[in-house]
């Protein structure tokens, strides 16, 4: 390949990874909206809600780092990548959802109405944490 045929790959694998992990992120931010009462959106946007926006924050960034990781993998096949790219977010997306529901269960209240008070819940902190941790995990695994 020429410079200027490794720029055209370059730039439509960069352009379709973004997409993949923006539809990524998006979907994550979708699966935290279903997992919580009320509308996402407007705690965020609208109450100001902090508990919200961590929660919403945690999960993009645990998404993040599995794409990023896919990326860093499939450098010379693209296709392979976006694939994989695809299976572990989705993954992802499920064991983030998996995770509230069990600490949901082993802790006291209804944890998805405490992560979305109006003041700072200390909850949100392992529930964060707890989605980057997957993220990692996730993102070591990919890994050869």
């Amino acid at each position: 390949m020429n410079g200027a045929d490794d720029l055209v790959r370059g730039v439509w694998a960069a352009a379709a990874y973004t997409g993949l992990g923006l539809a990524l992120i998006l979907l994550g931010f979708e699966v935290v909206d279903w997992l919580t009462p009320g509308k996402l959106r407007k705690q965020i946007w609208e109450d100001n809600d902090i508990n919200a926006t961590i929660l919403a924050a945690s999960a993009m960034i645990g998404i993040g780092i599995v794409v990023v990781t896919s990326i860093f993998v499939a450098r010379e096949d693209i296709g392979q990548g976006l694939i994989d790219t695809a299976v572990f977010g989705l993954l992802g997306l499920v064991l983030f959802a998996v995770a509230f529901v069990v600490t949901d269960w082993l802790t006291p209240g209804k944890l998805g109405e405490l992560l979305v008070e109006t003041t700072f819940h200390p909850a949100v902190v392992l529930s964060a944490t707890t989605n980057i941790v997957i993220g990692l995990v996730l993102a070591v695994s990919i890994i050869p």
